[in-house]
């Protein structure tokens, strides 16, 4: 989602650049980085380093062992990565020792938890990067704090949100998604709450597991829920004990869905209970409420000017705040800064001045 609109962009400088595209298999459940890659027009890899599963430590390292060998081929002018997941440290590692420029796109972002493994990724990629873009402006304070000179520091917008706007009218409707994975219930337009689930301290912690799914299903009554479960994160509830819950509720869970399905089910929600840092932001610009389900966010902006409110896992604060949209409406934010559907073309231009 972030790589789309910026390939779309680099692809206009033909003539200056050719655009070399690794996938590193990190996140490696096939159907959905099928679904993924056409839904969003991503061309097909150079390379798939198929990496696949593993403990933080033997998942980096087998990212950095397989991307070298791609550079000493490749030989770029720059290595662009996105984001704080595992792929994004490890082949800005690879690159600096070798001596070539790594642009971090979405830099900057904290949320102040080392506990986090995405803090940790954020914190090194951005110590390591020649140029760092950010999507909000509080970013740049962040990067100084930490010695970062604002020279490398360039304010381009959301290349999320980029991507959400060009596809939102392609959205699947909620009602055909529903449709298609055989939902019982007649749900209306704003009559349900869509749920997500993949962050390690929720999914991971058998009590606080237990805790997030007794409160999810007791929304449930209130709202009907529509959860689409990460792959991880069904396994975890399977283990936990904790299904007969799901199914006693009006909880209605669907295998991964792509990136157009989940878009309409964003867009038709009542409100959004995620741990998501990507629906943090996509929410706040559909202008639908999104409870996190985290004690912070590295997205403070969403919070400040969007429609998010952090919740946590306190059950309690969640239902306050359940029954507070469902009796209101809940917050209506406002679009933040640079959250236009141009952040692409920032970044590349940017580029351009610096590197050709």
């Amino acid at each position: 989602m972030k790589i789309a609109p910026i390939i779309e962009q680099l692809n206009k400088l033909a003539e200056q650049v050719s655009v070399y595209l690794v996938h590193t298999g990190q996140h490696y459940d096939q159907e959905m980085k099928a679904s993924f890659f056409q839904q969003l027009g991503i061309p097909e890899p150079d390379i798939d380093l198929g990496v696949g599963s593993g403990s933080h430590g033997e998942q980096t390292a087998n990212i950095m062992l397989r991307f070298e060998p791609v550079l000493d081929a490749v030989k770029p002018v720059a290595i662009l990565v996105v984001g704080d997941v595992n792929s994004t440290i490890a082949c800005s590692l690879v690159a600096v020792k070798k001596q070539i420029p790594v642009i971090h796109v979405e830099a900057g972002l904290r949320s102040g938890d080392r506990n986090m493994p995405e803090e940790i990724n954020r914190i090194l990629t951005d110590q390591i990067s020649d140029n760092l873009f950010t999507t909000e402006r509080s970013a740049e304070a962040n990067l100084n704090k930490e010695g970062i000179d604002s020279k490398r520091i360039h304010f381009c917008g959301n290349v999320m949100i980029d991507t959400l706007l060009t596809h939102l009218k392609m959205a699947k409707p909620f009602a055909e998604t529903l449709k298609d994975y055989q939902v019982p219930l007649s749900i209306e337009e704003k009559g349900y709450a869509l749920l997500t689930l993949h962050r390690p301290s929720n999914v991971d912690d058998l009590d606080t597991l237990s805790r997030l799914i007794k409160v999810i299903a007791e929304i449930s009554f209130k709202l009907p829920v529509i959860f689409p479960v990460h792959p991880r994160t069904l396994n975890r509830i399977e283990q936990a004990g904790l299904s007969d819950l799901i199914v006693a509720g009006n909880i209605f869970c669907l295998p991964p869905v792509g990136y157009l399905q989940i878009l309409g089910l964003m867009q038709s929600a009542k409100m959004v209970l995620t741990d998501s840092g990507g629906l943090q932001e996509e929410t706040t610009a559909l202008g639908v409420p999104c409870l996190t389900l985290r004690e912070n966010t590295e997205r403070p902006i969403t919070v400040d000017q969007g429609t998010n409110t952090i919740v946590g896992t306190d059950t309690d604060k969640i239902i306050t705040c359940v029954e507070d949209i469902i009796s209101t409406g809940g917050k209506s934010g406002r679009i933040p800064e640079y959250w236009d559907g141009k952040a692409a073309e920032r970044i590349v231009a940017e580029f351009q001045s610096l590197y050709l």
